[in-house]
């Protein structure tokens, strides 16, 4: 790490209606280093990236790249500046190539006309970098998910940039892919990159930084050497006071409170479908969690999507309350009292140009009938109740929950099905990218209604997530299940060893 900065924010301010984001906050990234921003949703992460790429204008102070004052109108003056990001939502063109991607906007020609066999070469070895081999002619869309990522990825380090910006990169990669994709950010750390990192992972925090920033309430907290900030400290910092560490350090001793077995609410015998998901036995009890743990791909969001009927299976029965049901559509699901918050939220959860209090209804609206309208100070105060309890940031339920952010915009999703009573809720990933005080706040929501006689079937990448809060784990490889586990046989280590077939 060199002595100057590459980048510096001084004394940034930015203020929204209604909102001050930023108030005179500092920031420094120099070459040679991994540099991560921590703090809360709404602790003005987002905002100060933003600013520094060029998508808001600031309202005071000045930002440096190479000691130079810079003020880019737009993102595009960033990148030709040398400033790379690669933001949390996939901002890619899925109807386009893999290749078309990476190089879009920048496509090398010869002789007048596009070079597709030097696009092809150049994107294979991009990908190559981070250990991913596929066909780069084919459209983006034909690849999951965290293929997706890692293409974005590609795309982002195969400029000749000063400055790479990564925000939540991690959060559709499974452990072996975040590895990789570490091993290429300390490679290009060691040429000289500077590199931003945003996470709400701590584990990946500690794994990768060399010196954090904590943010809290649009201000910089303070800068900080990695090794020499406990996590401990690092919460508190970011959340604001010391009782949330001490839920920290005790949390990954708490196991939910026992339940006496009750006959399942939801029993799934041989629920299948061919090529998305092999026959799976599943039952989920009142006022129990049970977790699904696999890596990516193991079939864990498809058996989600089996039991809400998102997905029709063509094997295998579902009895709910004792009955058996079909569950042909998302309708069905919902009139059985099941609810589904997605893991894509953007794209299967949030409907953005509309305003949080129109989300929030529209399950329990859809649930009523169309004729039987909700009132629209119904509406609002339905709304403003969860905004309270679930500590959505937002300056009012009319705001669009497009404005908001990631985290704020899972609050809302939550709340919706939470509209609605229902008897179980099928959470996805509910607390990816999100920060960690509010990641206990919901799930300290859903522990309590658990308590209540929920059932809850609940989805994470994170093992020790799913260990803590749930009651029983499946266990899923390859689009089956391969195991379940209970009371003393839940651990972290047991899980790993049943995802890796080494403990069957």
């Amino acid at each position: 790490m060199t002595d100057a900065p590459i980048l510096e924010a001084i004394g940034i301010t930015k203020s929204f209606p209604g909102v001050n984001a930023l108030k005179s906050v500092d920031f420094r990234l120099f070459p040679g280093e991994i540099h991560t921003l921590m703090g809360q949703n709404g602790a003005g992460k987002s905002t100060l990236i933003n600013v520094l790429t060029g998508v808001h204008a600031h309202d005071a102070g000045e930002v440096r790249l190479g000691g130079e004052p810079v003020q880019f109108a737009t993102p595009l003056e960033a990148e030709a500046a040398g400033i790379q990001t690669l933001y949390q939502e996939i901002n890619l063109c899925p109807n386009l190539s893999v290749a078309e991607n990476v190089f879009a906007g920048r496509q090398p020609k010869r002789r007048g006309m596009i070079d597709w066999k030097t696009i092809h070469s150049r994107t294979e070895a991009a990908l190559a970098e981070l250990n991913v081999s596929l066909d780069v002619t084919k459209s983006l869309d034909a690849y999951p998910i965290a293929v997706q990522q890692m293409v974005a990825i590609a795309r982002a380090v195969s400029v000749d940039a000063r400055v790479l910006i990564l925000d939540e990169p991690t959060s559709s990669l499974d452990d072996s892919e975040v590895a990789r994709l570490f091993d290429v950010l300390r490679k290009l750390k060691q040429s000289g990159y500077a590199i931003l990192f945003v996470t709400h992972f701590l584990e990946q925090t500690y794994a990768i930084s060399d010196r954090i920033t904590v943010m809290r309430n649009g201000e910089r907290e303070g800068e900080y050497v990695a090794k020499d900030l406990p996590v401990e400290r690092l919460v508190s910092k970011m959340v604001g006071h010391e009782r949330m560490s001490e839920r920290l350090k005790h949390a990954a001793t708490e196991a939910p409170v026992s339940k006496s077995e009750a006959p399942p609410f939801v029993e799934m015998r041989g629920v299948g479908r061919r090529g998305l998901m092999s026959p799976v036995d599943i039952d989920v009890q009142p006022g129990q969690i049970l977790g699904l743990a696999g890596l990516l791909g193991s079939g864990r969001t498809e058996t989600a999507r089996l039991l809400f009927g998102a997905e029709r299976a063509d094997t295998g029965t579902v009895n709910v309350a004792g009955k058996p049901v079909k569950l042909g559509s998302p309708r069905d699901a919902v009139h059985q009292g099941i609810g589904y918050c997605p893991e894509d939220r953007k794209k299967e959860g949030i409907i953005a140009a509309l305003s949080i209090r129109e989300n929030i209804i529209l399950a329990l609206q859809a649930r009523r009938g169309w004729w039987r309208v909700l009132g629209r100070a119904k509406e609002r105060a339905i709304a403003d109740d969860y905004i309270a309890k679930l500590g959505i940031k937002a300056s009012d339920a009319e705001q669009p929950i497009g404005l908001l952010s990631g985290g704020n915009q899972q609050k809302v999703l939550l709340a919706r099905w939470l509209a609605t009573d229902p008897k179980m809720l099928i959470l996805d990933e509910p607390t990816r990218g999100i920060d960690v005080g509010a990641k206990f706040e919901i799930m300290d929501r859903v522990l309590a209604l658990c308590a209540k006689g929920l059932a809850i079937l609940f989805i994470s990448s994170e093992v020790s997530e799913v260990v803590r809060v749930s009651h029983r784990i499946a266990v899923l490889r390859d689009r089956r299940k391969v195991a379940e586990v209970a009371g003393n046989a839940l651990s972290e280590d047991q899980v790993y060893r049943l995802i890796a077939g080494d403990a069957e």
